[in-house]
């Protein structure tokens, strides 16, 4: 289990910490500070030089519950004084810039006594921005966070598949583009509920095509994101795609009376399955060594392929994956459908 933990923003109403004994206890009380940085004027934005990093370390002591690490949201806003503000709505630091002093040093100590006190214990960093150094170690200048969400990749992966498969050739540089800054962080590619949410869409609905497309696009985008190097995340919305995510409702369980459904969830269950017994799929997730291109240029037929490479050199998982709704050409060797994949 992975814990949400949100020291850039908190809800302003009256029962919550907000003016909590009558004064700015956690916030800020300079209103050029003190508006979230969130862009939601409902939450106000913490003061980093105020917040003890105690605060995070609690969950992850040994207790009642497991908690494998931590999921900081909206690190931007505690980056950045400028994060979400226009002109004189902010203050620089004491050195005239817009980077938030208090809140990287804040994201460096918590990453040390996290790292120092729960060794096994992972952090990851919501962090939308090309602020350096997220995942590097804080002796080295980084933030400290084992991985970084890749906004870029999941943006551009959506946009992508999304589209008409007739019309993916057009736009083949949003499916390559995030492997030319793939291994400058330790990156997690991520499919979270905030996708899913606030008439977004549901995955499922997100795909193009009939039924039977909607399926096979959506399990070719899982395929396609086990196989890229970097770590993948997708939440319960994305398992039970055909609604939006609703924190009020429980899970849709009498969808798996369906094959289709039931078919998602083997697949996803598949997926990890083969993810964790692939040394190749995992074993040099960050470095430029674990992966391969094979052929990027066959745009007009939108088919990828590229090596997946372990630590032993002779390990290597070839990875085919065809963004069109055809089967392949009457040439004696069809090229695998959507969602599938080829291992030699």
């Amino acid at each position: 289990m992975i814990l949400d933990w949100v020291p850039a923003h908190f809800p302003r109403d009256a029962h919550g910490l907000a003016r909590f004994d009558g004064t700015h206890l956690y916030e800020h009380a300079d209103p050029r500070r003190e508006s979230s940085g969130n862009g939601e004027r409902s939450s106000s934005t913490t003061d980093a030089g105020k917040w003890r990093t105690s605060s995070c370390r609690t969950p992850l002591l040994d207790g009642q519950y497991h908690i494998d690490g931590l999921r900081v949201d909206a690190v931007a806003s505690m980056l950045y004084l400028d994060y979400s503000r226009k002109p004189g709505e902010w203050i620089p630091n004491v050195h005239g810039g817009n980077e938030n002093l208090e809140g990287d040093r804040l994201s460096q100590r918590m990453n040390e006594l996290v790292h120092e006190r729960h060794p096994g214990a992972i952090t990851v960093a919501e962090e939308s921005t090309a602020w350096p150094a997220v995942s590097r170690p804080t002796y080295l200048g980084g933030l400290g966070f084992t991985l970084k969400w890749n906004m870029g990749w999941m943006h551009d992966m959506l946009s992508f598949i999304e589209k008409d498969p007739i019309h993916r050739k057009y736009h083949f540089g949003q499916l390559t583009f995030a492997l030319l800054y793939a291994f400058h962080e330790n990156f997690v590619l991520p499919f979270s509920h905030d996708e899913v949410v606030h008439l977004k869409r549901s995955m499922l609905d997100k795909m193009p095509g009939d039924l039977w497309g909607k399926f096979a696009n959506l399990r070719l985008l899982y395929a396609y994101m086990y196989a890229t190097p970097e770590r993948s995340s997708c939440s319960w919305g994305g398992v039970r795609p055909v609604e939006e995510w609703d924190h009020d409702r429980p899970l849709s369980w009498e969808l798996l009376k369906w094959d289709t459904h039931q078919g998602v969830q083997r697949f996803v269950r598949d997926l990890n399955r083969i993810y964790r017994d692939v040394g190749a799929l995992h074993e040099i997730d960050f470095r430029p060594e674990g992966f391969e291109w094979i052929d990027f240029r066959d745009v007009d037929n939108s088919v990828v392929s590229f090596l997946r490479r372990g630590k032993d050199p002779d390990d290597a998982v070839v990875c085919v994956f065809n963004f069109t709704p055809t089967r392949g050409r009457s040439t004696g060797s069809a090229s695998p459908g959507p969602g599938d994949t080829a291992r030699r």
